[in-house]
């Protein structure tokens, strides 16, 4: 994006916002990255790095692990891998190797699901391929420690025994030596130490004649004097050799090592490149989440349809301290693309139009943006800004010569991808004069198609913008009563500079004011006091519109919970209607259950049976019962006239009768809580709860 003046991304406090995600990066690669954050212009790459930043969002705000642990700052190091005949030490290989873990990580993460998820975040790793012979490698030389290890290679194996067996048979012959000179008295309480890697005894300076061996130093009071003994010496010139040994066979090893893994240093600088991006992208989500900021709907074309647009500074700000943010709600398109903003000083005129700016840099930058997600924002080529006072003392410019200066590449530059913002345009000249000229250059702009915003106090920019195509107005909203800004952009209409309310509430004199407005021409004064009551008119209508937005939002709430109300009770009326249906048919179930079994248990009777014909007449009546009640009503009736109930436990032999159809039968068998029960010729089981024990009445003559 080519940008007027060279400071312009300072004026609109892009820079404070850059130092913000440096903030949050953890890795070197991520934070020159932040801070040299770019504006781009390509659709598709904006689109990429947003995409990017609120899929790791959501993987934030569902709390969502991705394993991008911090990798320090190993740039050198793989230069170093890159250039043939170089060797990496051990704790370089321990940075690679946590690179290369970092990397499985990654891939292991993007499993099949997770790249359809997260399709942005997997573009990152797109064309990549994860190489494990790298960390293979590296664990077959290098330990944990950074340390080669000893089965790097057979001759450092062999080495290191010889090494491990000398100094053992140095630390016996040396403990011997110390003993024997300690008991003659010639050690100091410090007996042994090392110098230039070799053991030597302290021995007291006046007795270091008497002791046999390589004199190695004194002490600092020269009371002491450090000797290696006669009998340690070759030893020690074993050891020696075999430690210079040891060095050369673990560089050569080294060596080796980094030319195997030499032809994976491009590969490697990549996984660095791709760890610092997450990292980048991870910081980039974490600003997002603090100042509440979405994905807006990006599209390629010289427009804007800003929602409940914040100030991203502004917004951390009041956040901190507890304070509310009043959003921007504004949109531009082919037929408003220049907005002129009139309203008293200090009523946020400035910020309104910062918002805007910053907003629109941030998204270009790849940043999600404090906006409503519904809103829309288009793609600009240039942004021209002119801010404040910028007269020039180096090059004797007055304020409003430069002011013009600046207008003049406006004009000349400016076209229908241009995005510009002008603070008092027209302003540090004659009123009627600076506003000609104001009005020529707004002209201008709009017949180039620019998009932009102008702060004035000029009342013939806010008439021409009613007559103005592609111009259009917009107020500061500002309590009259209590004389204090609102922060709040009314687009439609322009401004009042409530210059003679102020200076009455403030409490001046009222013949100076009278005179004041005496000096003013009638026209341009009735003109402020009917912007005056229009802008008093529209915040009681805008107050009552609220009042009755929340009114119909209560009684969609109340709808809402009626219905929800009588969806349980028509839910509540279904379930007692299925478990009543479904009672009717578990009892039909078990009438079918029991007519089946006393069928096979019948026809298992006919097979025995010499009378088969009662047993038909029983398996017919089974089948095709007519006039139940009425057959039982009989039945009962005639049992009760033959038999009397006894109230008494049924037992094997007893006479009894079935309490459902009042057969009778006698008991032949009880099986636990059940009965074999021989009724006419068949023997039935029956649960002994359904039998009533019974005799026969005594007939008197």
């Amino acid at each position: 994006m080519k940008i007027y003046p060279s400071n312009a991304a300072e004026q609109l406090e892009f820079d404070k916002v850059k130092v913000l995600v440096a903030a949050y990066c953890r890795t070197e690669y991520a934070k020159e990255k932040a801070l040299n954050l770019r504006i781009h212009t390509l659709k598709d790459y904006i689109e990429t790095e947003l995409k990017q930043t609120h899929e790791f969002k959501l993987l934030s705000e569902q709390s969502l692990h991705f394993p991008n642990e911090v990798v320090l700052n190993i740039a050198k190091d793989l230069k170093l891998l890159a250039i043939p005949g170089s060797t990496l030490v051990g704790e370089q290989w321990l940075l690679i190797r946590r690179l290369a873990i970092v990397a499985e990580n990654i891939f292991r993460w993007f499993d099949k699901e997770r790249r359809i998820a997260f399709p942005a975040l997997e573009k990152i790793i797109e064309n990549i391929y994860y190489e494990k012979s790298i960390l293979q490698l590296i664990d077959e030389i290098v330990d944990e420690n950074g340390n080669v290890k000893d089965n790097a290679s057979s001759a450092l194996q062999k080495i290191r025994n010889e090494l491990a067996k000398k100094r053992n048979e140095l630390r016996r012959m040396f403990e011997k030596a110390v003993a024997r000179l300690s008991k003659s008295g010639y050690t100091a309480d410090i007996s042994e130490s090392f110098s230039n890697g070799r053991r030597v005894v302290a021995v007291f300076s006046e007795y270091k004649r008497q002791v046999k061996g390589i004199l190695h130093g004194e002490s600092d009071s020269r009371r002491t004097t450090f000797i290696e003994p006669e009998e340690t010496i070759e030893l020690n010139n074993d050891i020696y050799a075999l430690e210079n040994d040891e060095r050369k066979e673990v560089l050569r090893v080294l060596r080796e090592l980094t030319t195997r893994l030499s032809v994976y240093a491009p590969l490697l600088q990549t996984y660095y490149t791709v760890s610092g991006q997450f990292d980048f992208i991870a910081a980039k989500a974490r600003l997002a989440i603090d100042m509440h900021a979405h994905y807006p709907n990006v599209i390629d074309k010289a427009v804007m349809n800003l929602q409940d647009a914040y100030h991203p500074l502004l917004f951390l700000y009041n956040k901190k301290n507890n304070k509310p943010t009043i959003p921007v709600t504004i949109n531009f398109d082919e037929n408003n693309r220049i907005l002129i903003i009139s309203g008293p000083n200090a009523g946020g005129k400035t910020v309104s139009m910062k918002t805007i700016g910053l907003n629109q840099m941030m998204m270009q930058s790849g940043l999600l943006v404090p906006v409503h997600p519904h809103s829309e924002m288009g793609i600009f080529k240039q942004l021209f800004i002119h801010l404040g006072d910028t007269q020039s003392i180096e090059f004797e410019l007055s304020t409003y010569s430069s002011h013009l200066l600046h207008m003049k590449y406006f004009i000349e530059n400016a076209n229908g991808k241009t995005l510009f913002f002008i603070d008092e345009l027209g302003g540090g000249s004659d009123p009627n004069l600076g506003g000609a000229f104001a009005e020529v250059i707004l002209e201008e702009l709009a017949r180039k198609h620019s998009v932009g915003i102008v702060t004035t106090h000029y009342l013939n920019l806010k008439v021409m913008a009613n007559r103005t195509k592609g111009i259009f107005n917009g107020a500061m909203a500002f309590d009259e009563k209590r004389l204090q800004p609102m922060y709040q952009l009314v687009v439609g209409k322009p401004g009042s500079s409530y210059t003679f309310s102020i200076a009455e509430r403030i409490g001046l004199p009222k013949n100076l004011i009278d005179r004041a407005r005496g000096l003013v021409e009638d026209d341009h004064f009735r003109l402020d006091k009917l912007l005056n009551n229009t802008e008093q008119g529209l915040q009681k209508l805008e107050k009552e519109k609220r009042e009755l937005h929340k009114l119909l939002r209560d009684n969609e709430k109340l709808k809402k919970e009626m219905e929800q109300v009588l969806n349980k009770e028509k839910h509540r009326q279904q379930i007692e209607l299925l478990q009543q249906q479904n009672k009717i048919s578990e009892d039909r179930i078990n009438y079918l259950k029991e007519t089946e079994r006393k069928l096979r248990q019948m026809v298992l009777e006919w097979r025995k049976a010499d009378n088969k014909e009662e047993v038909v007449k029983q398996i017919n009546s089974i089948l095709f019962p007519k006039n139940e009640k009425v057959v039982a009503g009989k039945m009962a009736k005639k049992i009760q006239s033959k038999y009397l109930e006894l109230n008494e436990h049924v037992s094997v032999g007893a006479k009894v009768k079935l309490k459902k159809n009042h057969q009778v039968g006698n008991v032949l068998e009880l099986r636990g809580k059940r009965a074999i029960v021989q009724i006419g010729v068949l023997p039935m089981n029956v649960d002994i709860a359904d039998l009533v024990v019974i005799k026969e009445k005594i007939i008197e003559s």
